[in-house]
């Protein structure tokens, strides 16, 4: 199969434009789309789809897309194993990252990597809505819960340690709970849908959990540098991580909750790609970047 027409083909299911996909490769428009409509004939489907406004992904482009990626990556490496592309590692890098812990943590650190790396472009997807990795096509993402695809591969980056936590003007307030069952008492923040957490104290062998059995939660947020505000503004109690809130509770913005309890949670930050892709050089130099830079010790340990 004709790799560079799969690679325009890539380039044009993310532009959904054939004439500017073909010039970023140095095609005529007339001889990209000559191209596509020979691999359309060669896969025996249609990619794309066509007008005179518009250019979208077909059913089975979109179920395509990933395994042209995985062939184009698997002849990068391919060559790159044979030297052919010296000593510069060039390319996009498409990752999908929580955007809390993204703007906290790696958005300040790219100006680096960057610079050292001039040839990599990366494009972010930044969310705390879980993105499917293979499906949106993506190299690369960071995960602060357990991975349970069978499909997935992955490298920790640092462990998650949570807390709880409030402002001291809530608690000045509403007062502060001596034990995990006077949280029924108090206004809670929970991330989401998130299922309860023990709560583990060497003094105590109760089965406590936050939030507690039958609470009601005051605020529920899918965000968690929101639920941070929040917690900072005196909304209530929440659990968050560590590197989320370990500046505010230097500063005393917040303080811990509960501090002889920890929070029985195995959940580590993740560094995961697809088990079936290559790992190139251009995403094997990011992820090493990303543990020097931000973990082994963890940035907000050290």
């Amino acid at each position: 199969m004709d790799t560079e027409a799969l690679r325009l083909f890539v380039k044009a299911a993310e532009l959904l434009n054939i004439s500017a996909a073909g010039r970023t490769l140095g095609l005529a428009p007339a001889v990209a789309g000559a191209r596509l409509a020979k691999l359309e004939r060669e896969v025996g489907a249609d990619l794309l789809h066509r007008s005179t406004r518009r250019v979208s992904l077909s059913l089975e482009g979109a179920e395509f897309l990933p395994y042209a990626r995985e062939m184009i990556a698997q002849e990068d490496a391919a060559m790159a194993a044979l030297g052919h592309h010296g000593e510069t590692i060039k390319g996009t890098i498409r990752f999908a990252a929580s955007s809390t812990f993204a703007q906290r943590y790696i958005a300040p650190a790219l100006p680096e990597f960057l610079s050292r790396y001039p040839e990599i472009n990366l494009e972010l997807r930044l969310t705390d809505t879980p993105t499917n990795l293979i499906e949106g096509g993506f190299d690369l993402a960071l995960r602060n819960y357990a991975i349970e695809e069978s499909a997935l591969r992955a490298r920790k980056l640092a462990d998650d340690v949570r807390v709880l936590c409030a402002a001291p003007s809530y608690l000045a307030m509403h007062g502060t709970p001596e034990t995990p069952e006077a949280l029924a008492e108090h206004q809670l923040l929970v991330f989401g849908e998130a299922a309860p957490r023990q709560l583990l104290s060497d003094t105590t062998d109760r089965d406590c959990t936050f939030p507690p059995p039958d609470s009601e939660a005051r605020v529920s947020c899918d965000d968690g540098d929101s639920m941070r505000v929040a917690a900072l503004a005196g909304a209530g109690i929440c659990m968050s991580s560590l590197w989320n809130i370990c500046d505010d509770l230097a500063s005393g913005a917040l303080v811990r909750v509960l501090p002889d309890y920890a929070v029985q949670d195995a959940s580590a930050i993740w560094l995961v790609y697809p088990k079936s892709n290559v790992l190139t050089a251009k995403v094997r130099v990011f992820i090493d970047f990303l543990v020097e830079t931000i973990g082994s010790p963890p940035v907000w340990a050290r």
